[in-house]
């Protein structure tokens, strides 16, 4: 099947055909809706290295992020790596360990043999990051530059603060203490001042950040004592990962969420909903968040004309589940 029997499938002309697989925010619902269907129908596979050859490029971009085991990276994978693939692109996928150094080294080695790269949640520094993607077409996933040349995708912390602080206060909660991640963060400063937003818009609430942990179990299994040391009847953590520390830890020494403590999460990874108990989680559509920046960076590639680009920035939500509940009595401190 070529470009030709999907564009005569769905009644538009090749170059929507072509316009619909590379950059689809570009094109009606209903164009959109009618040559996706004739693709699938068709079967039908873009030949990426012959479009490559005669565009003298090399038909792959790179997604760089700091830990491919944590749940958050891997659903922004899967949905990076079906975009690029429907769109003709390889996907080159780079774990940088959490390292900045190493970031730095990949970006820089990597920017000859790609067309374009999209870095996730960076750990450089902003003169850093500059001096790295100088010579590459970019996208930032959760960062962002002072020049705003750079174009962006990033998820509203300020919703997902709002989301969780609500739910909390509509259960009683009315003393909350939140596990913060790294103080380096470029999504801890933006999820503090967001929980701290929330927090000011409601006069019978307070708030303690306890913190920063590292951003995996491990930070929430050290932080488990001292996130109950301020007598919070309701925990917000960094994110799903130290929030399963939270529970583990509380569960050796006999802290019963939520009888005991109210625990809620950011990011809504998959993992949530395994906990014991299941987690409620305040997140975005993390494949679709993976899928836009692949757009978004395909439509640099062919288009730049060196204007700034509008930022996308993706709305958070809650998903509730059976780890809140109203507060009983007073958060019981353990050791």
């Amino acid at each position: 099947m070529t470009v030709h029997d999907v564009a005569e499938r769905s009644g538009v002309s090749i170059a929507t055909v072509s316009r619909t697989l590379r950059a689809p925010h570009r094109v009606s619902e209903d164009t959109r809706i009618r040559v996706l269907e004739a693709v699938h129908d068709l079967g039908y596979r873009p030949n990426r290295a012959a479009a490559s050859l005669r565009r003298g490029r090399t038909g792959a971009i790179a997604l760089v992020v700091p830990d491919i085991e944590n749940p958050y990276f891997a659903a922004l994978t899967k949905g990076a790596q079906a975009s690029s693939r429907a769109r003709g692109y390889g996907l080159v996928v780079v774990d940088t360990t959490e390292d900045a150094e190493i970031e730095f080294d990949e970006i820089r080695s990597l920017s000859s043999q790609i067309d374009g790269m999209i870095l996730a949640s960076s750990r450089l520094s902003d003169a850093r990051l500059a001096e790295a993607v100088a010579s590459t077409t970019c996208v930032l996933i959760n960062r962002s530059l002072p020049d705003a040349a750079t174009p962006t995708v990033t998820i509203d912390e300020g919703s997902g603060a709002e989301a969780a602080i609500a739910h909390l206060h509509d259960r009683g909660h009315r003393a909350i203490a939140y596990v913060g991640g790294p103080e380096t963060a470029w999504s801890e400063g933006r999820r503090w001042r967001g929980i701290q937003d929330a927090v000011a818009a409601r006069s019978d609430v307070s708030v303690v950040r306890v913190g920063g942990y590292s951003p995996d179990a491990r930070g929430g299994h050290d932080a488990a004592a001292e996130a109950l040391a301020h007598g919070a009847t309701a925990v917000l953590a960094y994110n799903d990962l130290v929030a399963l520390g939270l529970l583990a830890r509380w569960a050796e020494v006999g802290v019963r969420v939520p009888t005991d403590v109210s625990l809620v999460g950011f990011d809504n990874t998959f993992v949530a909903g395994l906990a014991s108990p299941p987690l409620t989680s305040v997140g975005a559509d993390l494949r679709v968040f993976g899928e836009s920046a692949v757009a978004l960076l395909l439509e640099r590639i062919d288009h730049s004309d060196g204007s700034a680009p509008l930022p996308v920035s993706a709305p958070m939500a809650i998903t509730v589940r059976s780890s809140t509940a109203a507060p009983a009595l007073p958060a019981r401190v353990r050791p």
